[in-house]
Formats: structure tokens, C-alpha cells, sequence
């Protein structure tokens, strides 16, 4: 492998594009899972697995283990932010909407990450290329799901459903910036397989009193393989998603607005693979602005992704 391409494959771009991919995955494993457990507890197994999966590939456990301890008061916070608020209000309100109006209400998170770090972060001010592109994509998911309430498609239930999602992309904004913010030495790897191992046990350990205990069930092999993809995306795409962002000079604005993917392949994959979804015309257009607000904001970004693979076939 040459250089140019070591590079390409390093790139912030190419690594958000990545982690984005895999999360676009998630809706329709998602809503496969849930047909045989409920929310709560089928995201704390999931969350709590991905954290062993990214322990397991660290392998330097003594180092592991020392960092948690001492910075295990951070690490918890962000695990209960990140992990245990953020995916109950995730798991619940697409336990509460199709998968493809999850990815789409999903694919507002630039919006918020952006408004939460214009205020939070002084390196990283909206722009009017970035105030337009955010715009578009906002635009691209009131079409999708007002045009449900209009034709009836949609029900109350819904709308709640999309509440709580949105809920978890104004947490999603919040714990980025306290991810970039923070100033200690943690492994990227670390900070992501025990904020997701503690956040996922502690959201099974809520589930119970809640939920009731479902382990003793017998579950058929498609829950198995959906909720093994989704412990792998997760550690994979955290994984990536926390080194980009301590990466020096991110702009959470900038790395945010590649997540306009997942709605766009999110809405997809569902509509493939879920038997009672189908897209209509009003999640048609939404998909074309929310495409549309991802060209905007990172033209730049994939001009620089071609020239460099020009670079590397000549």
C-alpha cells in the first residue's frame, strides 16, 4: 500500500464517511431486534458487547484498566451521556416510528451538533455555507415527516417517537463537545470501549426493573446476527468517531455534517430490507435536500477526496 493511499484512508473524510456507513446500518438491525426484545435491554447487550469487542482489540488490558481507574469519573460521565441516556431515548422512539423515518429524523444531528458548538466551541462558528446546508437538511426532514401527519400515514405515536429521537441528537451535540474539550490523556480506544461497556451495562441493569428480565427466552438466529452486526458497528464506528474527534483542530460542525449520509443509506437499507416499508413521495424529496445539505456543506471535502485518488491511480 503507497502512501497516497495510506493517507486517503486516514483522512477525516474517508474515517467519518466510514463510521457513518456502519451507523446507517443500524435502523434496519434495529427494528429487526426489537421484533424479539424490548428497547432498553436490547441496547444495553448491544452497547455492552461493543465495548468488549473494542477491549479485545486494544489488548493492552494492564493499560486498559489503569486509565478507567483513574479517569473513571469521566469515563462514567460520558458512558451515561453518550451510552445510557442518549441510546434509551434513541432505542425508544424507533421502537415508536419506521426505520427509515428514524434515519431521516437521525440525519438532523448535524443541525444540533452544529448550533450546540457554535456556542460551545470558539474555533468552530457557523458559516453561511454551513447555516445553508443545515437549513437544507432541516427542510429535507420537516418534508418527510409532515408529509406523513398531512396524508395520514402517520400516527401521535410518531410524533413522539420523533421527539425523543431529536432529544438524542441534542445529547449526541452536548457530549461531542465534551469529548473534544477534554484535555486528558485517554486512548481514543479506552474512552470508547468503557464508555460503551458501562453505559450499555448500566442501561441492562435499568431495563430490568423496567422491562423484565428476557435472557431465559429462546431468540431465533436473525435476532442473533442483528444484534452481532450491531455490537460490531458500534465498536467499529465509535471507535472511528473518537479519534476524529480528538484529532487537533476538529470542528464538530464540519465532522457532524458527514452524518447527512446515514439518513440517506439509513432510509435505503430499511426500505430493502423491512418488508412493511416502502419509501413514498415525500420521503423521495426529503432524501434529495438532506443529500443535498451533505453536498453543500463538504463539497470541498470530496474535491480533495477525488484529487487525491486521481493522485493515486496516476
Amino acid at each position: 500500500m503507497n502512501n497516497n493511499l495510506k493517507k486517503i484512508i486516514k483522512s477525516t473524510e474517508v474515517m467519518a464517511i466510514t463510521a457513518c456507513f456502519l451507523w446507517s446500518t443500524a435502523f434496519a438491525g434495529v427494528k429487526i431486534g426489537l421484533n424479539y426484545m424490548t428497547p432498553l435491554q436490547f441496547a444495553g447487550i448491544r452497547f455492552f458487547l461493543a465495548g468488549l469487542l473494542i477491549m479485545l482489540f486494544f489488548g493492552k488490558y494492564r493499560l486498559y484498566f489503569r486509565t478507567i481507574r483513574k479517569h473513571f469519573p469521566y469515563i462514567l460521565g460520558i458512558g451515561l451521556l453518550q451510552t445510557t441516556f442518549m441510546y434509551s431515548l434513541f432505542y425508544t422512539g424507533l421502537n415508536m416510528v419506521p426505520g427509515a423515518v428514524g434515519a431521516m429524523v437521525i440525519g438532523s444531528g448535524p443541525l444540533f451538533a452544529a448550533i450546540v458548538a457554535h456556542f460551545a466551541m470558539n474555533n468552530d462558528k457557523m458559516n453561511i455555507r454551513t447555516s445553508s446546508g443545515i437549513l437544507m437538511g432541516l427542510i429535507g426532514i420537516m418534508i418527510i415527516n409532515l408529509g406523513r401527519q398531512a396524508t395520514g400515514i402517520g400516527d401521535t405515536l410518531e410524533i413522539v417517537g420523533v421527539l425523543l429521537l431529536i432529544s438524542n441528537n441534542i445529547i449526541g451535540g452536548i457530549a461531542s463537545v465534551i469529548v473534544v474539550k477534554n484535555k486528558r490523556p485517554i486512548p481514543m480506544l479506552v474512552l470508547s470501549s468503557a464508555q460503551l461497556a458501562l453505559g450499555g451495562f448500566l442501561l441492562f441493569l435499568i431495563s430490568i426493573p423496567v422491562e423484565g428480565f428476557q435472557l431465559t427466552q429462546v431468540f431465533p438466529a436473525e435476532f442473533w446476527l442483528s444484534l452481532g452486526w450491531l455490537s460490531f458497528l458500534s465498536a467499529a464506528a465509535f471507535a472511528l468517531w473518537f479519534t476524529l474527534l480528538k484529532r487537533p483542530g476538529t470542528k464538530i460542525s464540519y465532522l457532524n455534517s458527514w452524518k447527512f449520509i446515514i439518513p440517506v443509506l439509513g432510509a435505503a437499507l430499511s426500505w430493502i430490507m423491512l418488508p412493511s416499508e416502502s419509501p413514498d413521495t415525500y420521503a423521495i424529496v426529503g432524501m434529495v435536500f438532506v443529500a443535498g445539505a451533505m453536498l453543500v456543506m463538504n463539497h470541498e471535502a470530496l474535491t480533495r477526496i477525488l484529487f487525491r485518488r486521481i493522485n493515486v491511480k496516476e
